[in-house]
């Protein structure tokens, strides 16, 4: 099956402050604006950031691995290289990270490295890789 771009729409609370970031820090492209959105190009996939009028709900974590996992999130698969080089970034850039990267997994099947991060408006970000692609879905 054909791997199709997916689209996804998220609150922020400053337009500028988010493309700042997506720009800077994910090497985001953008796209059509206006003064309440924006759309991105993020690693071929589009979402856009919509001015939102209130505040947004906290975030509800849940347990997972013994660290608590933002239940509302978004993020992207990258290759094993990329996330690395990523998540060395985000460290010298001084991000502060929800839960550091890690490495879930070790030796096993599904063996993983993930980290979660905000974005300017709260909104969190996962990005993770597999040592081998082909375990994505993997049980």
């Amino acid at each position: 099956m054909a791997q199709h771009p997916f689209h996804l729409a998220f609150p922020v609370s400053n337009l500028e402050a988010t493309k700042d970031f997506f720009i800077d820090f994910l090497g985001c492209s953008t796209g059509r604006q206006s003064e309440r959105w924006i759309d991105f190009n993020f690693f071929g996939h589009q979402v856009v950031a919509h001015l939102a009028d209130d505040e947004h709900a906290p975030a509800t974590t849940n347990p997972v691995d013994g660290k608590q996992v933002p239940a509302s999130h978004f993020g992207v698969i990258l290759d094993w290289d990329d996330w690395h080089h990523l998540a060395e970034k985000l460290k010298t850039a001084g991000i502060d990270f929800l839960i550091e990267p890690n490495i879930r997994f070790e030796g096993e099947v599904g063996e993983q490295a993930t980290m979660f991060f905000q974005e300017p408006s709260g909104n969190a970000l996962e990005f993770k890789s597999f040592k081998d692609m082909s375990q994505i879905f993997a049980t």
